[in-house]
């Protein structure tokens, strides 16, 4: 892309009702004023709050907003040039359950309160194979104890990759852990029995790897 698209798109995120971008200190240094308060605000409903951590262009999370009117979507990414489309798809088709914030993955905990989120989505998120590179491992135990910050006692994360390593990395911390696995497969396209919002949706991406004959994986879990 572009320099002078990659600026017309970060212009146009300004204008954009559906799109947060707090700065850094913001969110560290003071009390981010959307905390706790994204169903009042933002949402200005009760419904659950569903999380897409690293959303990319948000084609996932406008997908699953449109399939699920009762549940509010949160497109998380730092690259606000990407989820732009996303943000302009749900303005112009008048999907009124999705927002998007420009952050970091790592100050999840900062921009959301204890319990205030009901779901998580981690799709195809790079799975940092390089052994010293572990840090910035979606599912390592850092992230896995902010996410059980402000998840509810109950609530649930989910994790689509087309990233064999990344599958059995997490699958393997989890269990060891005493964390709950409760659905785990290596291939859920060829699966019978695969849940519905797991197959019903796809990425750009992710229609590229399955013309490739990649398969997908998807793990379904607690943080105990």
């Amino acid at each position: 892309m572009g320099s002078k698209n990659k600026l017309r798109r970060f212009k146009e995120n300004e204008t954009f009702s559906n799109v947060y971008q707090p700065k850094r200190e913001m969110l560290v240094d003071e009390e981010y004023e959307l905390k706790g308060q994204w169903r009042n605000i933002v949402f200005k409903n009760e419904n659950p709050i569903v999380l897409e951590l690293g959303c990319g262009k948000g084609e996932y999370s406008v997908a699953l907003a449109k399939k699920y009117p009762n549940k509010n979507f949160v497109g998380i990414d730092i690259k606000g040039a990407r989820f732009w489309r996303g943000a302009k798809t749900a303005i112009e088709e008048d999907i009124p359950n999705v927002a998007f914030l420009r952050a970091q993955i790592e100050l999840i905990d900062y921009a959301f309160d204890a319990s205030e989120v009901d779901e998580i989505w981690i799709t195809f998120p790079d799975p940092q194979i390089k052994y010293k590179r572990t840090k910035h491992r979606m599912t390592n135990t850092d992230f896995l104890s902010k996410y059980k910050r402000i998840l509810k006692p109950e609530g649930v994360i989910n994790l689509k990759t087309d990233s064999e390593f990344m599958h059995g990395y997490t699958l393997g911390l989890l269990h060891g852990a005493g964390h709950e696995v409760l659905y785990a497969n290596h291939d859920v396209y060829k699966q019978e029995g695969s849940p519905e919002d797991v197959t019903a949706v796809q990425t750009f991406y992710e229609s590229q790897y399955l013309e490739e004959n990649k398969p997908i994986t998807y793990i379904r879990f607690k943080i105990n």
